[in-house]
């Protein structure tokens, strides 16, 4: 019955067409860096303005916005230390009363961790400094939203 819905058996992988198939991956994976780039300097200009107009706003919404895409986007684009920061910075900016009570000093080393992680192409926690930063950042924030909780 499926094999007849389904309408037989499925060619064999077309080996060219899986050859090409790779070759534009390949290409698009040489933009990865940059649109990465891209990401975290809308971060960091949404940090700016959380700066000077507050955190707990819209400000801080759209801030905690960015993190939580630039947490999918860190592993995707292959920096998974960025994916590991950003998800730390999402636990900590993730709700308005987490927002109000969030240091700032903390929530802008977060970014700040962030851009250094791709200025100094850091793409893992294999590297001892990234891994040891990522760790100081997320004990801070169990810390802190384990107060709150």
């Amino acid at each position: 019955m499926l094999k007849a819905k389904v309408g037989g058996a499925l060619p064999a992988a077309n080996e060219a067409m899986m050859q090409r198939a790779e070759a534009a991956i390949g290409d698009l994976r040489q933009n990865f860096k940059a649109w990465l780039e891209e990401e975290v300097g809308k971060l960091e200009a949404l940090m700016r303005t959380a700066r000077t107009s507050g955190i707990e706003g819209e400000a801080g919404e759209a801030l905690f916005t960015c993190a939580h895409d630039l947490r999918g986007l860190g592993s995707t684009y292959e920096f998974p230390i960025i994916t590991r920061i950003a998800a730390s910075l999402s636990k900590l900016i993730e709700t308005p009363e987490q927002r109000a009570a969030a240091p700032v000093a903390l929530v802008d080393a977060h970014v700040g961790a962030i851009r250094a992680a791709i200025l100094q192409n850091v793409r893992n926690d294999t590297d001892p400094i990234g891994k040891a930063l990522a760790e100081e950042l997320e004990t801070r924030v169990t810390k802190l939203v384990g107060e709150r909780s």
